[in-house]
């Protein structure tokens, strides 16, 4: 009886764990995207208009650059919310971006290569030109839900 038992259990585990793989949803998995073809201009005036700097109660005075380049994602599937990690000095090689990596995100790269743009603010009272240094993003083929 308890044999029988212990084989009602076994089987029903086994159907259970197999039911459950044939119908869960996909992996997401975490895809790298190549940056490359780097370079930052002056924002145009509608997107650097009142860019200040948090530092007290008045704000600091800052510049506006965007960052331009490529994005290669040789995954074959679209790619969404890539995250935009590197390191930006200014002419002196000093950080721009102090203890801070992740600098911003794409929304989608499709396959292949695509542009890419990044808004980034800067103090005004760091020299130019700047150095864009160790640029990576990571994404997901699909949407991750919080």
């Amino acid at each position: 009886m308890r044999f029988r038992a212990w084989l009602t259990a076994t089987t029903a585990t086994c159907i259970f764990l197999v039911a459950s793989c044939l119908f869960s949803p996909p992996a997401l998995a975490l895809t790298k995207i190549k940056l490359s073809d780097l370079s930052y201009s002056e924002c145009p005036p509608e997107l650097a208009e009142g860019t200040v700097i948090p530092g007290g109660s008045s704000g600091r005075a800052a510049d506006c650059f965007l960052v331009t380049g490529k994005a290669t994602n040789k995954s074959g599937k679209l790619v969404v919310d890539a995250d935009i990690f590197g390191r930006i000095y200014d002419a002196n090689g000093n950080p721009v971006m102090q203890n801070r990596t992740r600098l911003g995100s794409i929304e989608e790269v499709p396959p292949g290569v695509s542009d890419f743009e990044l808004r980034i603010t800067v103090s005004s009272n760091q020299p130019t030109p700047l150095q864009l240094k160790q640029f990576r993003a990571t994404g997901f083929t699909g949407r991750v839900r919080r």
